[in-house]
């Protein structure tokens, strides 16, 4: 049976970790709450081959969030699924750590819109993604 999480402790998350993408990528989560959710991740290992973090590990950076967002707010004993996310690429990071925070748009019994903003280490916007996740009652867990 998987590790119980509590979905609003930020140390209670990052020990169970999140996930084996995010933990490869050096995804750290900092602050988990219903109104806010942040993270960081460093721009070195992720990047493409000119150099410049990669826009897929700021999607995997923001999908990350925006989950554990979606969960928060979806409630105990919900889930939260994934159904679409996009992302807007504003300018390049090169190195250091870039910090995303999530933080909803909008959030009804079923369904869960929000926006994660990535900034590099100066504070300059470089993605802004919006996540969109089904949110229902949790499955069983498997044994």
């Amino acid at each position: 049976m998987p590790p119980q999480v509590d979905w609003s402790d930020v140390d209670s998350i990052n020990a169970v970790g999140m996930g084996a993408l995010h933990n490869r990528m050096g995804i750290r989560l900092t602050e988990a709450g219903p109104d806010r959710v942040a993270g960081t991740m460093p721009v070195e290992g992720n990047t493409q081959p000119y150099g410049l973090l990669h826009g897929g590990a700021s999607v995997v950076l923001a999908e990350g969030l925006g989950s554990i967002l979606a969960v928060i707010t979806a409630g105990p004993g919900r889930a939260a699924v994934g159904v679409e996310i996009n992302a807007t690429h504003h300018r390049p990071a090169t190195s250091g750590i870039v910090t995303g925070v999530a933080r909803p748009i909008s959030v009804g019994r079923s369904m869960g819109c929000y926006e994660i903003v990535i900034t590099d280490d100066q504070g300059r916007r470089t993605c802004t993604c919006r996540l969109t996740c089904s949110l229902r009652d949790a499955p069983p867990i498997p044994r």
